[in-house]
Parts: C-alpha cells; structure tokens; sequence
C-alpha cells in the first residue's frame, strides 16, 4: 500500500458548509429529523410505531441503581428470552420493568446522538446540546460496574451475555455506542460518552480472544470493526485497533464459532456457511459480495480502515475485490445494494429486479462509509463517482422532502395495486412511513447527511482532496498556518465550482480536484496559470503557490446521459435509465399517466431542461418525447398473434428519484422501455 497517498477527513469543526443543495439537506435534518426522532424515541411522536428506546435505558438504569445500592444481597435475574421484537400489550403502558423492541433497539438512541453531534458541529444549539447531554447521563447511569452496557441483557438477565454473539447485536449496539461517543467528543470536547464508550470496550477486550477461556468469536452484525478504529483514532490506544484486527481476522476461521455458540454438537467443518454474516470464509479468502448487504458494507468499511492503519496489502486487496463485485456486479443504477428482500441480502451477480428491489436505505449508506474508506487508502476517483450516486439517489431517497417519512426498502419500480396483493412485493411501500419498529434507517440517515462533509473532503499534510463539490469553506491546516479555501458549487444541478483561498501570504500546497466520471474528459479548467496541474486516478493535481489572488474554475457540464445495463442485467434488457450529472431520473404517474411500462423512449432523445421549484426547493426536470404502446381492448383472448403495436406520440417528465412518492401514491419506474 502506498502510505504517501492515504488521507483523513477533516474535522467537522473545520468545515463550514453552505451548499445550495447539501446545506438545505443538513437544515431539514437538523429542523425536522432531530427533533421528530427525539419524539418518537420518547414515544410521543402521534401515528409513528413505538420505539421504547428511551423507556429501556430508565428501566436499565433503575436495575443498575438497585445493583449498586443492595451490593452482593442483590438478585441477578436468570436470563429469560423475551424474543426478536417484544411489544406490550397496551403501547401506551408499557411494563417499566420491562425490554420492549429489537434487541438492537439501544442502537436507535446512538445514531440520533451521533446525528446530533454532527448537526452541532455546524450549528451550535444550547437546547439541543442540554437534551443530549441529559441522555448521555441517563446512558451511563444505565452502565453496568463492569462496563457492560446493553438494556436487552441488563433488564432480562446478564448471565447469558454475549452467547449468542450471531443474532442479539451485543457488539452491534457497542458499535453505535462508540460512534455516537466519538462524534459527540469531536463536536463538543466532552467526555462522559466516550468514556462510557471506552470502559465498553475494556470490558469486550477482557472478554475476547484466541486465549484459554475467552470468547474466540466475532460480531454477528458487524459495525464494531470500524467503530473501534475510529476509538483508537481519537483516544491513540493501540488495544482498540487490536481488537477491531482480532474480529476481522477472527471471522470465517473454523471451526466456526457461531456453531460452537449454538450448536455446540456440530461438526461439518467442511460445508460452508454463515455467509449470510459474511463468516463463511476468513475475510482475505472471499471473493464475492454476500449476505445480509448492510453487514457486509460495515464489514468491508472495518476491514479497509484495519488495512489501512496496518498496512496490510492482502487484506486492501481483499477489499478492492468485495469493491468490485458490490459495484460491478451487484450494485442498482441508483447506488443501492442488496438485491433480494429474503435476508435483506445480495442475490447473485446481475441479479438486480426493479420491482423486487430490496435496497435498503441502510445499505447505500453503508456503500458510502465503504466508498470513503477506499478513498482514504487509494484516491481512485472510482470510489467516489459510486460514493456521489449513493448519495445524491439510493440514500437520500429513503427520506421525504419534509424529513418527516421514510423509505427503508427503494425499489426502482412501483405498481402500488401489487404492493398490497402481492405478496413478493410486501416489503414495498409506494408511500414512506413515519417510522419503524425497526428503525436503523432514519437515524442512520440524520447522522450521515449531518456529517457530509466528512464525505466531501479529506486531507494529508499540504494536500486538500475534494471528492464532492459542496459549496462552503474548508480550513486546511499547512505547517504552522490555517488556510480557509473557499469552494462555491452549483451541484447536483449546476456544474460550475470556483475554488479561492482566502491568504494574503502566498502558501504552497495541492489541492486535488476529481474528475466526475460522468462527464468523462469533457471539462474545462481556468485560473491555474503557473500551477503544475497532472491529473491521476481520476483527480487533477493542482500544486502551487495558492494566495487571495488565486481563482481556480472548474465547468464540468451536465449533460443528459441515457444509459442502459450490462446484458446481464436480465430485467433490464431492452430499457434505458436517464441520468444527469450525479442524479438519476424516474417517470412517475402523477406526470405521465399510468401504465408506465407501456412508455417507450429513444436512446437518441432530445431532453430539454426545466427547473422547477414545485417540490419545495429548485431541481432540474427533464422533458422528452417518447411514445406511449396503446391496449387493444378488442381482443376476447388473454394471448393472440403477432400484430405490430399501436403507439401515440408522448411527451414525457422526468424527476429526480430521490423526489418520487412525494405527491402521494402513484406508479413509479427509473427504467424505461426502449424505442429503438
């Protein structure tokens, strides 16, 4: 690996950001997400499904007040299995002595205090700081002597903690905890979370290991991996870094642990399984994309920070190949992965239905964490062409345009009558919902949009990567000197980006531009006269001496671009998908009539553009003429000969995907039938 290019994120605290489009993402977060899942965690929020997140960690902490107060005449309860899901019978009372939810409910708190730490970096919030910080308290006081924290097993039980390491998401919730803990320090200097979050992993490292007596397994949903890299980051402790090491090199071995945990009887060394937890081989042996998409993601993320931050070039080649056939093979036009709805999982390579379409919102945002941590190791301007069109569709879609609903399945066909009678298509939604009993997505979804910064710039020494183009100024530290560099950007609709560097003192330093790769070499640079400029894996070196009188322009132009699917690709045969820039489009009914898969439209088509603000901010439409096939009614028979199709002239709308179900229930499709 080649160490000179590997990068960091700038701090959130250096970055102030005031894009057009991103910045008005990170408002409706920081207005209306917060706060709406501030509510629903507390179960207040009317018409949302109960979360009981927060009634757990005040029943967790009355038992952890009673164990410290009765000492050894206290009586641990005997674990008792409360099931996957547990709901009251009456929601509005439920037992307060008593675990209600997933058992990976605790994770739903997390993320919304990670998302809040985010949102803090850019916008101080006394209020919204006094909330968290209350939380953080009720969290620690809920810790276990020992440092354990979980409120499944704190509430029902500890004597069978981590034993079933595969499905109860003990290291899962740790994970999140440790997040939420190092994003909380970064924003506001404070500790109690990441202290809490760091007796945890104490407690796990006691517990771990190939050694006599420890726990020689792994986590079964994985997040702890990355987790722990970015807890050594912040706290420079080397034994959390060995400890993310361990579960990545741990996982796949055999005999495998998950049947020592469960089934301690067996002993079929020889047939591979587990791959729904990616366990099925030992991380440097597999070579394809499988299981659960979302776990996978996470996984792959841990496995390139340990690759980094160890050197290790078989364990990054190994993530380069989990790159590849996520991206090559199994990955939807909209960035989203995970094909089937069986295991919210991969199917097999060019196996990628519309209809059927899993999806999950959690999973393009795990591309993107995967995508971000490629381009640390290697700034491949590949990596962060997929990171762009995750983000800008396969994610932002899984949230409305009023922040206040949401997606956690984003198919790319919709036929509302068939998500309700047909039961292939139950996991469907043609309209978002409130919320979810399981509810990684939204959180998920507040924290990444609140940090995007940290997607769009990462920097070493004298050098500024720019991956995506959002609009605010960065300060990049070189030497001894804080440099603030100006971006303005019009993107996703616009794309013209000036770059200034606000220094009355000349400074010598890169900055490194990236190359869309969707406008292919078409792009024109102007005001870097006397500037060395090579260009590299996708991005355009720009070295020099960089002062307030340097303007640096960038037009990279939008044009339509009409794709189609590798021949593969079986549902998409014959279809075409209209792009432009980083965005996908999509027909929907409300524009163009129903029976959306009797629309035809030319590879060869004249778009025209429109911008429209009808959606609440502005986005650019895209107009065509198609042609639309018409039924014959004539016919007495479900199958006759073949009669060449009747057609009429169409003009057609295109949307942003991202924008669709916004205007109620109608059909929906991205890909559409070819004219040609």
């Amino acid at each position: 690996m080649d160490k000179s290019k590997f990068s960091t994120p700038l701090s959130l605290r250096k970055i102030h950001l005031d894009d057009s489009f991103w910045k008005g993402e990170m408002e409706l977060v920081r207005t209306e997400m917060i706060p709406y899942q501030w509510r629903t965690l507390n179960d207040q929020e009317p018409g949302a499904d109960p979360s009981f997140c927060i009634h757990n960690f005040r029943a967790a902490a009355e038992i952890t007040r009673e164990k410290k107060e009765q000492g050894d005449a206290y009586q641990e309860p005997k674990y008792t299995y409360r099931g996957f899901e547990t709901l009251p019978e009456d929601p509005a009372h439920p037992d307060p002595d008593k675990f209600y939810g997933f058992v990976f409910q605790d994770s739903d708190l997390y993320k919304w205090i990670e998302a809040a730490a985010y949102s803090l970096t850019q916008h101080p919030d006394p209020a919204l700081e006094q909330t968290v910080d209350g939380v953080i308290d009720l969290i620690a006081s809920a810790q276990q002597e020992n440092g354990y924290l979980d409120t499944y097993y704190i509430i029902n039980g500890m004597d069978k903690i981590f034993t079933n390491l595969r499905d109860h998401h003990e290291l899962y919730c740790f994970g999140h905890l440790t997040e939420a803990a190092v994003a909380y320090h970064q924003a506001t200097g404070k500790d109690t979370l990441l202290n809490v979050a760091c007796r945890f992993a104490d407690f796990i490292i006691s517990r771990f290991g190939t050694e006599p007596g420890k726990i020689a397994g792994y986590p079964g949903h994985e997040i702890a991996e990355m987790a722990l890299v970015r807890l050594y980051e912040e706290t420079q402790e080397k034994k959390y870094l060995q400890l993310s090491e361990y579960f990545v090199n741990q996982r796949g071995t055999q005999p495998y642990y998950f049947d020592q945990e469960n089934h301690p009887e067996v002993d079929q060394r020889t047939k591979i399984r587990y791959a729904y937890n990616q366990a099925h081989l030992p991380v440097r042996e597999q070579k394809e994309a499988v299981g659960h998409a979302v776990r996978a993601m996470y996984l792959y993320s841990g496995m390139t920070d340990v690759a980094r931050l160890s050197g290790d070039d078989s364990l990054f080649d190994a993530c380069r190949t989990l790159w590849e056939s996520t991206v090559r093979e199994k990955m939807y036009v909209t960035g989203g992965v995970g094909g089937t709805a069986m295991g919210e999982a991969f199917s097999f390579p060019f196996d990628l239905p519309n209809d059927l379409a899993y999806a999950e919102t959690c999973a393009a945002i795990g591309l993107v964490f995967f995508a971000r941590r490629m381009l640390q190791a290697d700034p491949d301007s590949r990596y962060a062409d997929v990171m762009e069109l995750a983000l800008h569709n396969g994610v932002i879609s899984g949230m409305a345009l009023d922040g206040k609903s949401f997606f956690y399945v984003n198919p790319l066909q919709v036929l509302p009558e068939a998500c309700r009678r047909d039961e292939r298509k139950k996991h469907v939604e043609p309209v978002r919902r409130k919320w979810f009993g399981c509810a990684c997505c939204p959180p998920n979804l507040a924290r990444l949009v609140s940090s995007i910064g940290a997607y769009a710039y990462t920097e070493r020494e004298n050098t500024l990567w720019i991956h995506l183009y959002t609009g605010g100024t960065v300060e990049k530290t070189v030497g001894d000197r804080t440099v603030p560099v100006k971006i303005s950007s019009g993107f996703p609709w616009d794309g013209r980006v000036d770059v200034t560097v606000d220094s009355s003192e000349p400074v010598s330093m890169t900055v490194a531009f990236r190359l869309p790769g969707w406008c292919g070499d078409d792009f024109a640079l102007t005001g870097a006269q006397g500037m060395e400029c090579r260009e590299e894996k996708g991005y355009l070196y720009v070295t020099g001496e960089w002062s307030d009188q340097t303007r640096i322009h960038l037009d990279f132009p939008m044009k339509v671009r009409v794709l189609q699917a590798d021949t593969r690709v079986r549902e998409d045969a014959g279809k075409l998908c209209v792009t432009r820039g980083p965005v996908v489009y999509c027909l929907e009914q409300k524009d163009n009539g129903e029976n959306l898969d009797l629309i035809r439209l030319k590879g060869t088509a004249l778009f025209t553009e429109e911008r429209s603000s009808e959606f609440g901010s502005e986005m650019v439409m895209l107009r065509a003429q198609g042609v639309r096939e018409l039924p014959d009614e004539s016919e007495s028979t479900l199958y006759h000969g073949y009669r060449k199709p009747k057609t009429e002239p169409v003009s057609l709308r295109f949307i942003p995907y991202y924008a669709w179900a916004n205007r109620g229930e109608n059909e929906m499709t991205v890909w559409v039938r070819s004219a040609d």
